[in-house]
């Protein structure tokens, strides 16, 4: 466990010496917050209580995106999948396969002490303009505040998990980007970055918030909202993170087995 901690915190640090796109993250993030945020007034002001929402809580919805963008993930790369995807074409996944560590626990816990620092240096920041800004929805209750965070440690697996299947495909495939990007579009439309889920309609929006990118924004939202039992939530998130981290084992290990790594 040691080990996984310290390079959880390599992680952080690595990304924590990008100082120039982390203050270009911060102020993308923070614009791109104002322009959804003037859009969904315009929307809520024609539509009030859309997804069970009132305007207070759609524009708290927005922040939260703009706050989980690169904590989860959302763009096309910017993870450790381009990391993976190219020691697996260069053929160095073959030295990472004969370390005495796990491989999908070194990447998990590089991921997670990236999430750490991103939350920690693209997230705070546009949240705390949007609520000086806007009138938010933010909850008073400490212990709300601690049942987001922890769902948005859960959900930072599940991101990972998710991400972990498309690095993988490299073994299958020459060039793994356009995989990456398909990925992305998904996850920013199926997580709720771009409207709340809840505003889906009928059998299709069930079905949306049933997959497992509803558990990257939509779900820590809604707990922040208070519109979402905290263990419901929870036990969602959890169950698809064991899912997903699972799938990911059964592939690595077909992979290891029977593709020829390439380069080596």
């Amino acid at each position: 466990m040691r080990l996984y901690v310290t390079v959880a915190a390599g992680g952080f640090r690595r990304y924590a010496t990008y100082r120039g796109a982390t203050l270009a993250g911060v102020f993308t993030n923070t614009v791109f917050g104002m322009i959804i945020a003037c859009t969904y007034i315009a929307l809520w002001d024609e539509r009030p209580h859309l997804g069970g929402y009132d305007q207070a809580q759609a524009l708290t919805f927005v922040w939260v995106g703009q706050a989980m963008f690169a904590v989860m993930v959302l763009q096309m790369g910017g993870g450790f999948e381009a990391d993976l995807m190219e020691r697996i074409r260069s053929g160095d996944i073959a030295v990472d396969l004969y370390r005495p560590v796990d491989l999908q626990c070194w990447w998990l816990a590089q991921d997670l002490g990236r999430a750490a620092f991103q939350f920690l240096g693209r997230g705070v920041v546009p949240m705390t303009v949007g609520a000086l800004v806007f009138q938010l929805a933010l909850p008073a209750d400490p212990l709300r505040w601690v049942a987001f965070l922890l769902t948005l440690l859960v959900g930072a697996t599940v991101s990972f998990a998710l991400r972990y299947l498309v690095a993988l495909s490299a073994f299958w495939l020459m060039d793994g980007s356009g995989v990456v990007q398909m990925s992305g579009l998904v996850s920013t439309f199926l997580s709720g970055m771009l409207l709340p889920l809840n505003v889906f309609p009928g059998a299709f929006g069930e079905f949306a918030r049933a997959l497992p990118w509803s558990a990257l924004v939509q779900v820590p939202a809604d707990v922040l909202l208070g519109e979402r039992g905290v263990a419901g939530a929870l036990l969602f998130q959890g169950a698809w993170a064991v899912v997903l981290l699972g799938a990911g084992r059964l592939l690595q290990s077909a992979a290891t087995r029977r593709v020829v790594v390439q380069g080596g």
